[in-house]
């Protein structure tokens, strides 16, 4: 796994676990396991820190990984283009590019369909 814009001294990804770990509750889990998901979808993934925010890439950026008070919100910055046959943006709707999923406090995330959207963006990007 490749890293890129960290702090000197951090990986990019030594900074998403440190983030990981600073949210000691569900948002912290729910952001461990769409990591998780992301990186079994695709070996090839980039993990960066752009923004303050941990940012996966392949042939550009897939999504952004923030966390809320209330929410943790994977956010597509192509997501407009990528077909999402079980629905799963929820958020960030209104905008002609991007597209977001918005993950709260007992939800839980379709793996299936989420390695499906990421693979969508992954191809999207390469294309």
């Amino acid at each position: 796994m490749k890293n890129s814009a960290a702090a000197p001294g951090e990986s990019a990804s030594q900074l998403i676990d440190a983030r990981i770990q600073s949210l000691d509750d569900w948002r912290g889990q729910t952001l461990a396991q769409v990591r998780t998901l992301i990186l079994q979808a695709d070996p090839g993934v980039v993990e960066e820190w752009k923004w303050r925010v941990p940012v996966w890439s392949h042939g550009g950026i897939l999504c952004t990984g923030e966390a809320y008070k209330s929410a943790v919100k994977l956010t597509f910055p192509k997501g407009a283009a990528l077909p999402d046959p079980s629905g799963l943006f929820n958020a960030s709707l209104e905008g002609n590019t991007r597209r977001a999923i918005d993950l709260h406090a007992g939800d839980t995330i379709d793996a299936e369909a989420f390695t499906t959207l990421l693979r969508a963006a992954i191809a999207h990007n390469c294309s």
